[in-house]
């Protein structure tokens, strides 16, 4: 199938929000259909300035620490308890644990709150493939110390692969082999075992042979400039900054 790939960038700070820059977050679009990707704190209130939530097709979230999963609680109680009418449950691709991690945090009293009324939750494992509406979803393990994963997202022979949150490894690189965007976090401004630092995303990119660069998650010791600067002298391709509201298009 054919269609534009892209992605808009909701929030990409870290690790809590700015006055004006959400956590985490990311709507992807391609042939009609809209993934919100990753819902670190604030992203959800960025996604209502371009659709309802009831007009999401389904949720991906990279790995649970709140800086990317955050606003599934108050995406809940919207579901649910305010202005929208579900004709069914959301689906929610997540690691494993992701349903009994909200209900342990939604729940009140003695009976469990009803998560599965608004999300139809799917496990994420390596290899895990998925296809939500026009877009084909493929998920990696990658290593972020806890369970965590990165997706590549295709529609019509359009690429492109979003890091979450790791160190460099195999299974990102292959993973984003070829892409036509790489959204790669560059987290830490020294070398770490969880994160990318702006060199790591370079090799990153000019190892899978990735046609654009966008760097994102940049941690508060690291500005867009010195990110984009630091990247550069490991790849040779286009680099971008996340910058809260720009749009991407893949290919």
């Amino acid at each position: 199938m054919s269609g534009d790939l892209a992605v808009t960038v909701l929030g990409s700070a870290t690790p809590y929000p700015s006055a004006d820059n959400a956590c985490s977050g990311y709507l992807v679009s391609g042939g009609g259909t809209r993934l919100w990707m990753d819902a670190g704190t604030g992203s959800l209130a960025q996604l209502r300035r371009h659709i309802r939530l009831d007009e999401v097709d389904a949720i991906w979230i990279s790995h649970l620490h709140a800086d990317h999963s955050a606003d599934l609680l108050t995406a809940y109680y919207g579901l649910l308890y305010a202005d929208i009418r579900l004709a069914a449950p959301i689906p929610l691709y997540g690691p494993a644990g992701t349903a009994e991690r909200l209900a342990h945090f939604l729940t009140n009293g003695p009976t469990r709150s009803p998560i599965e009324s608004a999300f139809e939750v799917h496990e994420l494992h390596d290899g895990h493939k998925a296809e939500v509406g026009a877009l084909s979803l493929t998920t990696s393990e990658v290593a972020h110390g806890i369970p965590a994963f990165a997706v590549r997202v295709e529609i019509g022979g359009r690429a492109l692969t979003y890091s979450g949150d790791t160190a460099p490894c195999a299974n990102l690189t292959e993973l984003a082999a070829e892409c036509d965007l790489l959204l790669c976090e560059a987290d830490s401004a020294t070398p770490s075992v969880d994160h990318h630092t702006p060199e790591n995303a370079g090799d990153t990119a000019t190892s899978a042979r990735a046609r654009r660069l966008v760097l994102t998650h940049a941690g508060p010791f690291l500005t867009p400039d010195d990110a984009i600067a630091r990247a550069a002298t490991r790849y040779t391709g286009p680099i971008a900054y996340a910058a809260p509201g720009s749009t991407f298009r893949a290919g």
